[in-house]
């Protein structure tokens, strides 16, 4: 809890720094060696090529220490290193090295939209991208009717690939509302965040963290920049930080009591959540008007009801300066929470729970031998998990590696589906992304 009690402001080139993309690239692996036994007194030594290294992975590690992705606009390429060749001698290639990565909790990692990793504790890692596995040398291949095989594997590439980092605050309770609605304010006065305040728009422009205490509660307050309306469409400065209230349990709506029109504010402010995020409007939600000491308590029921007319959620009068009501709205804060919390907890035990339906489905490794042969333009196509990486580790300028690729097809039943569709000798073939090879030896 100590690194949250910091202010959650990092201002780089005047802008927080919540999103960034890298590309990320794990280590190809090492070639495997063609070596034959050389030794005095020992005639026609036997393989002795050595396997290459497995290239290393690239790990993300949540770091509550940090609190930016500032970091990444310096790091375009996050780089594993490969793995080294085997040599002679049955010398195996050393491993690459992995490449460990700490982010801020709350840091989500997609790849083409597709959530690859949600880092929200202290000290969860990930793999993002796996090392490619080293080849093997020919002293793999030696059997009884093979004696000096001059197969040898190149090791498979390690996985490649763009990656969006996406910085999500870690809080119970989120903050909206209009520019100078007194959010800020609230923060400063009800915990330890000291953001800056002033009597005009967008004076906050970056999130902020701060920590009330309640009775014997702590929770965890995010305030972000004022939205107004099309922020959902990018207008403004708050579309580009709602998703910081996104994990929160609760919204606290607050709306200027000054306001001349209050239910059409607090429409226009539901509308833009509405916008963004069906999740983000399902929340939770308590509804206060602010800055109450400078009106008599006419006006402020008359704005109350007026609330009361447009939304369900409970609306509360308050004063940050004056400290009106503070306590009492942190008190719903917190029960709201702890309601929150518990129910998710008993979503998730139910459904460890729910395995009264029983479930079908394939075996890892059968999914992995499942195999597709597809007549593409000028070439037979084929796809599979377990064909391909054969076919990523083998060495097409190497007519005995190729060779070797043709009879595991043999054996796996996809030469026989090949000849069916109606591929002769001739015909190219081509496993997944890899080189084009003929059906038989030219």
């Amino acid at each position: 809890m100590a690194s949250l009690l910091r202010r959650f402001s990092v201002m780089i080139e005047g802008m927080f720094v919540d999103m960034a993309k890298v590309f990320v690239s794990a280590g190809d692996g090492g070639r495997g060696a063609v070596s034959f036994r050389h030794e005095k007194y020992i005639d026609k030594g036997g393989p002795d090529g050595g396997d290459g290294g497995q290239g290393g992975n690239v790990v993300f590690v949540a770091d509550p220490n940090l609190n930016t992705l500032v970091d990444f606009r310096y790091k375009p390429e996050l780089k594993a290193a490969g793995g080294s060749d085997g040599s002679k001698r049955d010398k195996h290639g050393r491993s690459g090295d992995d490449l460990i990565v700490k982010v801020p909790l709350g840091t989500v990692v997609k790849r083409d939209d597709e959530i690859l990793a949600d880092l929200v504790e202290p000290g969860n890692e990930v793999v993002i991208a796996r090392g490619g596995s080293g080849g093997f040398g020919n002293a793999h291949f030696k059997s009884s009717t093979r004696q000096a095989p001059r197969i040898a594997e190149i090791g498979e590439k390690g996985e490649k690939f763009e990656a969006t980092l996406e910085l999500k605050i870690l809080a119970d309770v989120g903050l909206v509302g209009f520019p100078n609605a007194g959010k800020s304010t609230f923060l400063s006065v009800v915990s330890n965040a000291k953001p800056e305040i002033a009597d005009y728009a967008f004076t906050t422009l970056t999130p902020n963290l701060g920590v009330a205490d309640v009775d014997d509660q702590t929770i965890l307050i995010a305030d972000i920049p004022g939205l107004i309306e099309g922020a959902s469409e990018g207008k403004g400065l708050g579309d580009a930080f709602l998703r910081h209230v996104e994990r929160t349990s609760v919204i606290l709506h607050l709306i200027d009591v000054l306001t001349d029109d209050v239910a059409d504010a607090y429409k226009k402010i539901r509308r833009e959540l509405e916008n963004y995020s069906a999740t983000l409007a399902a929340k939770p939600e308590i509804v206060a008007l602010t800055k109450t000491d400078a009106v008599d308590d006419e006006i402020i029921a008359i704005q109350t009801e007026t609330l009361s007319e447009v939304t369900d959620s409970p609306v509360m009068a308050i004063s940050s300066s004056a400290h009106r009501n503070l306590t009492e709205v942190l008190r719903r804060l917190v029960q709201v929470v702890q309601s929150e919390k518990a129910a998710r907890l008993a979503e998730l035990e139910l459904d460890n729970a729910d395995d009264s339906v029983p479930t079908i489905s394939l075996s890892q490794s059968q999914i992995d031998e499942a195999w597709t042969v597809e007549k593409v333009d000028d070439h037979f196509l084929v796809t599979g998990a377990k064909i391909e990486k054969f076919a990523a580790r083998t060495d097409f300028g190497n007519i005995h590696g190729v060779n070797r690729l043709r009879d595991i097809m043999r054996k796996m039943g996809i030469m026989h589906e090949l000849q069916r569709q109606g591929a002769t000798g001739g015909s190219v073939i081509q496993i997944g992304d890899n080189a084009q090879f003929s059906l038989v030896e030219q």
